[in-house]
């Protein structure tokens, strides 16, 4: 194994971890997050304001370098548009969020787990991701 897929696989334990330890792989507790009206729970607001508080830097000092500390190619979007794509992906990722609970990190994290419900998640979002994929070949209109 080369030193990539060893980060790789830490950095993916470690994110994995942190979703069950925090409470992101249990959807009960993502959609008690997200009813406002009702019983909210604002515990994992502290926790996205704690992975801002780590990435942001991280991808500010990133934003300057070309490669990796592994030495690897950085591929950081840079694009600021907000068009269509964007406006409807954000629509579908949001209430597949609030209906089910899972976004795509815990729900893969809940599918390892073994939980129903994460599984027919992730498969109608692997689904969604491929349908997404032959759209995109399809030539576009002028």
């Amino acid at each position: 194994m080369n030193k990539t897929t060893i980060t790789a696989f830490a950095a993916g334990l470690v994110f994995g971890l942190g979703l069950l330890l925090s409470g992101m792989a249990n959807p009960e507790k993502v959609l008690a997050f997200l009813d406002l009206a009702g019983n909210w729970d604002p515990s994992l607001a502290l926790v996205m304001a704690g992975a801002i508080a780590v990435g942001l830097p991280v991808f500010t000092w990133a934003k300057g370098r070309q490669k990796s500390l592994l030495d690897e190619p950085l591929k950081i979007p840079t694009s600021n548009d907000i068009d269509r794509p964007l406006v409807v992906g954000s629509l579908l990722f949001g209430a597949g969020w609030g209906l089910a609970g899972f976004c795509p990190g815990p729900a893969v994290v809940a599918t390892g787990a073994g939980e129903l419900k994460a599984v027919v998640f992730t498969l109608a979002m692997l689904v969604g991701m491929t349908a997404f994929q032959a759209l995109q070949r399809q030539p576009q209109p002028a």
